[in-house]
Formats: C-alpha cells, structure tokens, sequence
C-alpha cells in the first residue's frame, strides 16, 4: 500500500459573520499535588451556602409554627433577605477569553528559527520543511525551504475547504430529490452532491444525516398516494451530476481496497461508509446505487401503508430536461457545516466531492481534472502563489501532490485573518491538540502537553509522509500561522509526529522576545 491517509490511521474522535480568533486570558493552568485540595474546597464552600440558604427556607415553611413577636408570625416583619440571595435581576456576563491584541509583541525571527531548528529534525530518513507567519502582517518568522514543493498528504484539504467555500458558498445546501418520471408510476431519485445522507429521518441537528432517506421516501410515498398511483412503482437513479472516471488514475488501488477512498458519485450514505460510526474499511464501490437501494427499500415500507409497491432493483436514468416535477426533497447540512466535518476528520470522499461540487459551480466539469483546476483557480483569485503547485487529486491521498510548506501557511493566514470573510467558517474545523478529531490522541506528554487546547491545526499522514499546518496564539497573544511537512521520512518512525508537535507547541509557549 503506497499511502495510508489519517483518516484511517488516526482515531478521530459542525449567517456568514467574521469568526474572531480568541485567546485564553491569564495564565495557563498547571497541574499540582495539590489538585485534591483544591477541588475539596469549593464542596465545603458549596455546602455552607445550602446550610446558610436552608434557614430563610425553613422560616417561610414554619410560619405558623413561630409565635407572636418571632419573624414570620403575624403582624411582625420578616427578616430582610441579604443580597446576595436575590434572585439577579441580569446575569453577570464573565468574560473567560479576551480578542486578540493587534499590539501584541511579534516574535523575533531568529528566536523562533532557534527553537525550531533544535525541534524540527526527522527519525530516520527524510527532512522537514517549514514557514511560521505573523497573521496579521504577514511578516516571516520561519522559513526552512519554505518554497519547496512537497507532498502534502491530506493538508491538501485546507486548499480544498477554501475553494469550496468560496466557489460554492458557506451557507449553501445540497438538495437530494424524487421526480416525476416518464410515466405516472415511475420516479427518479436526482443525486445534488449530498454524500451524507443518512439512512433514517432527517436529523434537523446533525452533519451526517442531515437529510434522511426515511423522511425523503415518506415524503414521495404522500406525494404519490395523493397522485393515486396504485401500481408497481419503479425507481430509477439519475446521479450524472458527475463525470469523468469515478476513480481517480492517480491513487493506489491498495488504498482504495483498504477503503481510504471510494469511487466518487454525487450521492452517497455516510460520506459512502458502511455505516454512520464507520471509519475504516472497505467501502461501496457504487455509493450512489447503493443509496438508491436503500431509498427504493424505503419507499416500500412507507408504500405499504400508502396503497403501492415498488419493483425490486434500480436502474440507472436520466432525468428529463427542462421543467421537472419535484415529489419530494430534502437537504444537507451547509457547506460550512461539511467543511468543519471534512477537516477535523480528515474525510477523504468529502474533499473529493467538493472538489467537483465546486468545479461546477465555476461552469467545469464534476470531474478529477474540474475539481484541480477549481481548487488552483479559486487559490489563484485568493492571492495564494500557484504556479508551482502540482494538484493530482483534492483530498490529499495521491502522492503526485505537490505544494509548499509557503503556500499552505499563505492558504492558513488567508483563513484566520484574510479579507474573504467567507472563509472564517473553515476555522471550527482546524482539528484542536488533545481535543478532537485527527489531533485528539495527540499532546498528552510532558513535551508537548502545554500545546493541547491551543495548537489548532490540520494534519496529514501518508507511510512516508508527515504535515501539520494550522495556527495558534502565542504567550504574548501573536496570532502565529504555520506549516511543516516532511518527505522521504521512515515509515512508521514514531519521532516525526512528535517533532511536529513539539514544534507547535514551541510556538503555543513562545515569548520568543530577546532578552
């Protein structure tokens, strides 16, 4: 097998408005002997102020147990209820995070190429590459062959999410639909690019399984009782939204048996997964017809009750041109929801449907080539260097990628402090360290514990392949972007992953100020 993606290899754990990036206000929390003491406290705090709260309580209960002149009885004023047993007329708003400060102190150059250099070193063979960036001014704080191209396993996802975003639109939905066939009892399932449909109803709450097969076929099993259709009903499936091979010449087919990717159609059940908490394994290799099976199986339970039955198996067809009579539909989660899922589990199939979904929406074809040559034209209107660039897929797997640690970091400040508000929504995405997604199982030991739940960023991992590229606030509040990759690394060498973690979490605890 050529290359394993994180997706599989990691264990991995969702209005358009400028996201701002926040900072933690005072120190960092370390852990001490202490700990037991400390959480000891707040019970016996907690439990005088039930013991102080039960007297008033009491007295209101026993009034007419209190005699004449005692508080409470008649006639006699009651006791005056201090304040701070008042129910608050507002509640107070504290602030545990504080905005960025634009005065903060940048780091020096030759601090950070310091600590990096003595972190960034390769176990075994192989070398790294790296560029750390000011957000705010763009001013380069690192470079070590920055320009140089590289295999980038799935950072290649962050070019991705940004030419969706922007091709496409963050608030956009994909609509999955039933329509009126040729005939009154025959009914085409029009695939919309929704490859995380769910299996059950709609879940209005959820990512995957946004929009349900259950609720799409009862919808259409209405539509068509209150048609009268009475026969066997045919269903037929029109998911030419895409062309082109459904297989991409450039992965492995080892990969491919593995299930790091699948054939890509623009329909599928589970991001085209066995099942909602699948992450591994083989996968359909006809996702599409594999969703309009499990719909025409649908369509005949809610049939039953509704008068008609459905013929068995599903055909192929295209849906008629012009004018087109809508049954039923339903809608995915928005592209910004799908992106942030894309990026924190590193989803493979995902990236590579919106890699088409927006060559389409740029007029090019839904195909391998229109899904490169979106990503590299939306890059390009970015201000983001391409020239350089070798796309060979959109999701990172092929290693015919070739991009720049440069480039990725540019593609990061673009999205964390950029002018292309649009792409802010990409930001709950970026996996967080010792928190979630591809980044979850990861800065748990001395070394680099100080980075978890400050180092943001997306990973990528291929057999000899390793990259991290993402942003974090610094310890004097700099908003730091950064992007390592190593190439040619020793396969398995558990130290490479360690040395990019250790190199953020330098950034995460860097003053980095002379003196």
């Amino acid at each position: 097998m050529t290359g394993v993606d994180e997706a599989g290899a990691e264990k991995q754990a969702p209005e358009q408005q400028e996201t701002p990036i926040l900072r933690p206000r005072g120190p960092r929390a370390r852990k001490s002997a202490s700990k037991g003491i400390v959480h000891f406290l707040p019970l016996v705090l907690l439990t005088l102020v039930i013991a102080a709260l039960a007297v008033p309580m009491g007295l209101g209960i026993a009034a007419g147990f209190v005699g004449p002149g005692f508080p409470g009885a008649a006639g006699a004023p009651g006791p005056k209820v201090p304040d701070w047993q008042q129910v608050p007329k507002q509640l107070s708003r504290t602030q545990v995070v504080a905005p960025l400060d634009a005065s903060a102190p940048v780091p020096l150059p030759a601090d950070v190429t310091n600590q990096l250099n003595a972190l960034l070193t390769p176990d075994g063979g192989g070398d790294f590459t790296g560029v750390v960036e000011d957000a705010l001014t763009g001013l380069p704080l690192y470079d070590r062959d920055g320009a140089k191209n590289r295999v980038p396993a799935s950072n290649m996802k962050l070019l991705t999410a940004v030419a969706a975003l922007r091709a496409i639109g963050p608030e956009t939905r994909f609509s999955t639909r039933v329509l009126a066939g040729p005939s009154p009892s025959t009914i085409i399932l029009s695939a919309g690019g929704d490859v995380l449909l769910g299996d059950g109803p709609s879940q209005a709450n959820a990512v995957l399984g946004h929009a349900g097969l259950e609720t799409l076929a009862s919808d259409a099993a209405k539509a068509l009782q209150d048609r009268g259709v009475k026969g066997p009903v045919t269903v037929q499936l029109d998911d030419g939204l895409f062309t082109g091979p459904a297989l991409n010449p450039a992965w492995s087919l080892d990969d491919v048996a593995a299930g790091e990717t699948a054939p890509v159609f623009p329909l599928a059940l589970n991001s085209a997964r066995t099942s909602p908490g699948a992450t591994s394994g083989p996968r359909p290799q006809d996702a599409a017809l594999t969703a309009a099976q499990a719909f025409a199986g649908k369509l005949q339970a809610a049939g039953a009750a509704a008068g008609f039955t459905v013929v068995p198996g599903v055909e192929r067809a295209a849906a008629p041109t012009g004018k087109q009579d809508v049954l039923a539909s339903v809608v995915s989660a928005t592209v910004r929801e799908q992106v942030d899922l894309m990026l924190e589990t590193s989803d493979n199939y995902l990236a590579e449907v919106f890699g088409r979904m927006a060559a389409l929406s740029e007029g090019k074809p839904g195909s391998n080539d229109g899904a490169t040559a979106a990503v590299g034209a939306q890059l390009a209107e970015l201000g983001v260097a391409s020239d350089s660039m070798h796309l060979a897929d959109v999701s990172g797997l092929a290693l015919g990628n070739q991009v720049s640690a440069r480039q990725f970091a540019d593609v990061v400040r673009a999205i964390t402090s950029g002018p292309d508000t649009r792409l802010r929504a990409a930001l709950a995405g970026f996996p967080v360290a010792g928190l979630t997604g591809t980044l979850g199982d990861r800065y748990t030991d001395a070394t680099t514990s100080q980075g978890a739940g400050l180092v943001r960023a997306k990973t990528g991992t291929l057999n000899s392949v390793i990259a991290l590229s993402g942003y974090v606030v610094d310890a004097n509040g700099r908003l730091l972007v950064f992007s390592f990759i190593g190439n040619g690394l020793t396969p398995g060498a558990d130290g490479n992953k360690v040395a990019l973690d250790r190199s953020a979490t330098a950034l995460a605890s860097c003053g980095c100020r002379a003196g």
